[in-house]
């Protein structure tokens, strides 16, 4: 009705609501921090703005032109150096939402309707000490199906990292909720307490299912949190973020289901964004989909997309791109054979979710679930330093010491034997296959593991546990096993003399970062 309303009053004072095919406005210093811009406060020269597909910069009285249609989102390109403001759950106020009619009818609220463009859309800018090194937190789905378990988020993740200032920003990787937009509220007010600035990603359980076209599937995150693709500078690194959910699905729009790929008008803002960034930048790509589908066995995301995409990075050297969404963890090293073009290989984090394996497993003290992922990484949280045009990441198991970084399995106590048929496996977290993983026994001489790729055998203990219990645990049974694409395995010496005998593990990353873990096993007389 609303709509209608807005429609009526605008054709009974003579006025048409496409009239107008352009937006302007000024980008400027907002002196005073009242987020409107007053006669002493200047604009400044050569900020990028965005009607998401075309990108101009300001001229020196920092005023811009773009086209506008009637559904777009006008939204300022953070420079390095600056910052937007935030609302009181530190989501960034960047953007402009011009939808006159507002959304269409949808079982979740959308935009309501914003009538005619202002004479001036204006952005302000706050100049804040550049920084070239700094953190930043990274979550995977939080993906919460109701307020219980937005508690476990709550609990489990948010409480450990109250107040973490020591942080520039975070970002969520979409999945923010459980097919239920209601939540975003909700979800916002557990993240402000992190109590830093907070970018979010659109999830494939972040959209509207009722639609027929995928430019309407994110009408109620637009409400909430404004563009689903937009960009942003801080030091040498430049974050793009992503929607990369095609909604229905375009190889059978009829089920409206989903499929991972990008639209036109995306590759059109990326390809303009670029035109602004330097190319000894570091380009940090986020969005919810992994981009490499080696983890299942169906088609996730479209290929020729994916190759798109690299070839517009073709000139930049400095690349990450980070996912969500498989509920495991993997780090993917890209090559020729899946369209990029340099020689040195572009690599694809796809992170583990906070809510683990959607907060199933045995219930602690609190009633909080201990959620292990299907490949068993614990649920957590990744660290993201950037030092200049390179970065190195970090993954924080939830309730756990830092230096916990892998799994450690292998038998208890062996019959003392002159051939082991025993192994002991490493499940180290943020691993691939060209790390190097080493094990010894009572200080002896390191000895190389084998990188393997099969179920880690921990989390099939794990399961064992629930399947062959004779009493009911607390909580929710966690799901089937995955292959592990961070595991490594070596026999486990049996011929040594009968006693307790100390491990140790040592892992060299991807990173050049060293880490350690401990263990101990027993050899009897059979």
């Amino acid at each position: 009705m609303k709509s209608l309303l807005i429609l009526f009053l605008f054709f009974s004072a003579g006025i048409s609501i496409s009239s107008q095919d352009f937006v302007k406005g000024v980008v400027y210093n907002d002196l005073n921090g009242n987020q409107m811009r007053d006669k002493d406060e200047p604009g400044i020269f050569q900020v990028p703005v965005s009607n998401g597909a075309d990108v101009v910069l300001t001229d020196e009285n920092g005023e811009y032109t773009l086209p506008l249609s009637q559904d777009d989102i006008i939204f300022v390109i953070k420079p390095a150096g600056y910052s937007t403001p935030f609302n009181e759950q530190n989501l960034p106020l960047f953007y402009y939402i011009h939808k006159p009619l507002g959304s269409p009818g949808l079982n979740y609220r959308g935009v309501d309707p914003t009538g005619m463009i202002p004479e001036s859309v204006d952005f302000a800018l706050y100049p804040v000490p550049r920084v070239n090194q700094f953190d930043v937190l990274l979550f995977g789905d939080p993906q919460p199906y109701s307020k219980e378990e937005l508690e476990f988020f709550d609990q489990r993740i948010v409480s450990e990292l109250s107040s973490a200032t020591n942080f520039s920003f975070g970002i969520s990787m979409g999945d923010l909720s459980g097919d239920n937009p209601d939540l975003f509220e909700p979800y916002n007010e557990i993240i402000r307490n992190v109590g830093i600035p907070w970018y979010n990603v659109i999830g494939n359980h972040d959209m509207n299912f009722d639609v027929s076209a995928d430019s309407l599937s994110d009408e109620s995150f637009e409400r909430v949190f404004g563009p689903s693709s937009y960009s942003f500078n801080m030091g040498k690194a430049h974050f793009i973020i992503l929607k990369n959910i095609l909604r229905p699905d375009p190889r059978n729009p009829a089920n409206k289901g989903y499929w991972g790929g990008f639209t036109e008008k995306q590759f059109t803002f990326v390809e303009n964004d670029l035109k602004y960034v330097p190319e000894d930048h570091l380009i940090v790509l986020s969005f919810h989909i992994p981009i490499w589908e080696g983890y299942v066995d169906r088609d996730i995301f479209r290929d020729a997309d994916r190759e798109r995409l690299f070839s517009l990075l073709e000139d930049y050297p400095y690349t990450l791109s980070i996912s969500a969404h498989s509920h495991i963890q993997n780090n993917k090293l890209m090559n020729k054979e899946h369209g990029w073009t340099q020689d040195k290989p572009h690599h694809h984090f796809n992170i583990g979710t906070t809510c683990g394996s959607w907060y199933r497993g045995e219930l602690d003290s609190l009633g909080i679930p201990f959620s292990v992922m299907a490949d068993g990484t614990p649920q957590g949280y990744a660290l993201l330093r950037i030092d200049n045009n390179r970065y190195n990441i970090t993954y924080k198991a939830a309730g756990h010491d830092m230096d916990y970084q892998m799994n450690i399995y292998h038998p208890k106590v062996m019959g003392h034997a002159k051939k082991s048929l025993s192994n002991i496996y490493v499940n180290f977290f943020m691993g691939n296959e060209n790390d190097e993983v080493m094990f010894r026994v009572d200080k002896n001489e390191w000895i190389p593991m084998s990188y393997t790729i099969e179920f880690d055998p921990s989390y099939l203990h794990l399961l064992h546990q629930w399947d062959f219990t004779n009493k009911v645990i607390p909580g929710r049974r966690p799901v089937e096993a995955r292959q592990c694409s961070h595991l490594w395995k070596a026999l486990l010496p049996s011929d040594l003399d009968i006693g307790e005998h100390s491990v140790e593990i040592k892992v060299k990353d991807m990173f050049g970062n060293l880490h350690y873990g401990k263990s101990a096993y027993r050899i009897a007389l059979p």
